[in-house]
């Protein structure tokens, strides 16, 4: 039975232990007042008169009804209420009258034994166990009640004694047990409370890990906003300002002197073809298209290439550890962060060599570009997000957002290593 089950059967009275005491309580007594009766038929002879015959032919349909009244009521009344101490009462008078008449109704007073706790209140229980050991001792002391002899009074004191010790140990035992089923129930309780504690944790870890997913995905959506942003500031429209002050120098010289307007002329064409090449290179940055033909490996290596031929530095591209297919997002922002730190070395570094590993790791990839240029000071950096571009921390926010890492080495004079570490979330196919 599980935890809760249990102390929900503690708290109901269900459990199948109790559930026979309850049948017993229920008829049990029936059982005893007629067994005590046929003995007694069977005795009467040699221990009744006729006043005990006639006494026990009248009490013992009392005690039937009683009980067939309790029998009825009985479930229905709250515990510690008058009726069930009533009830005690009267079946308590009632069986030490047929005792007293004839003692094997002990068989009958011996209830009192088995439902003092459930019947009476707390500071009762020991008092009303006393009296039935009395019956009991004065049923066994040998002439019945009252004793008739000063043997007899003896027997009644040790028989008094031994059931009044033996029954207040049970009583004792049976309040240590009780003690320890509210202890247990009282566990139980606050067990179950903390699991429901745990599941609303735990839905509540839930909402708030799909409310860090959309954040995360609007931190992405925002961040490669602010990264457009600045790579129209720093190219298209510083191209189409260029272009408009062009146009506005030949519009003043008018037709004072076509030489010089021609010469204008051709700078804002310039300008328009440099800043429709920085527009196509956008455009293009949006999606890689390197991996739209080739693996990560492939595509890596083709950037390293073409970067190479276009700064005419020495640039190595290796792999290690077991090739695995990527997922697309890993691949791509992988692919980027390559991009960029090449970018960076080629703006800034001066170096005369590069090189970019990209290792598999078991479950992760890393991804390392080094340079022998002139290094430079974090400290210096511009703030990230400015006009700058993408930078630094632009590689930090493209790495978090699959759950990676960026860390940069670098020394003014020593060269740089970008390191990117990225979860390997495999291609399904």
């Amino acid at each position: 039975m599980k935890a809760w089950d249990t102390a929900t059967a503690y708290r109901n009275g269900t459990t199948s232990a109790e559930l026979g005491w309850e049948r017993f309580f229920r008829y049990g007594p029936y059982g005893f007042l007629g067994l005590s009766t046929v003995v007694a038929a069977v005795t009467s002879p040699l221990i009744m008169d006729r006043a005990d015959v006639y006494t026990v032919v009248v009490l013992v349909p009392v005690a039937f009804v009683l009980q067939l009244w309790w029998g009825r009521v009985g479930p229905t009344v709250p515990p510690r209420s008058r009726a069930p101490q009533c009830y005690f009462v009267a079946r308590t008078v009632l069986a030490f009258a047929l005792t007293w008449c004839n003692p094997f109704y002990s068989v009958f007073a011996i209830l009192g034994y088995f439902d003092t706790g459930r019947l009476l209140p707390h500071r009762a229980v020991r008092p009303a166990l006393l009296v039935t050991a009395a019956i009991m001792a004065g049923a066994q002391c040998g002439s019945g009640l009252p004793p008739v002899s000063l043997m007899n009074w003896v027997a009644f004191v040790a028989l008094f004694g031994l059931h009044g010790t033996l029954t207040m140990v049970f009583a004792r035992i049976g309040d240590r047990e009780a003690d320890h089923a509210r202890t247990q129930v009282d566990t139980i309780t606050e067990l179950e409370s903390a699991n429901a504690r745990l599941e609303q944790a735990l839905a509540e870890n839930a909402g708030l890990h799909a409310q860090l997913l959309v954040q995360a995905r609007e931190a992405g959506v925002a961040d490669e906003r602010r990264r457009l942003a600045a790579e129209i500031h720093d190219t298209l429209a510083q191209g189409l300002a260029g272009i408009i002050a062009q146009l506005q120098v030949v519009t003043s010289i008018g037709d004072t002197d076509p030489e010089l307007a021609r010469v204008h002329l051709d700078r804002a064409a310039a300008l328009a073809r440099h800043s429709l090449g920085e527009a196509r290179r956008s455009v293009h940055d949006l999606v890689p298209a390197a991996l739209e033909h080739d693996d990560l490996p492939g595509a890596l290596k083709r950037t390293v290439t073409d970067w190479a031929e276009r700064h005419g530095v020495r640039a190595d591209f290796t792999v290690t550890g077991t090739v695995e297919p990527v997922h697309d997002e890993i691949a791509a922002t992988l692919l980027r962060i390559a991009e960029e730190a090449l970018a960076n070395v080629g703006r800034h570094a001066g170096a005369r060599r590069a090189g970019v590993t990209l290792s598999f790791m078991g479950d992760e990839l890393t991804l390392d570009v080094r340079d022998d240029g002139c290094g430079f000071d974090p400290a210096a950096l511009p703030p990230a997000g400015g006009a700058g571009g993408f930078g630094l921390g632009g590689m930090r926010a493209r790495a978090e957002r699959i759950a990676g890492t960026v860390e940069v080495e670098t020394e003014p004079g020593r060269g740089t290593a970008v390191s990117a570490r990225v979860p390997l979330v495999r291609h399904s196919r």
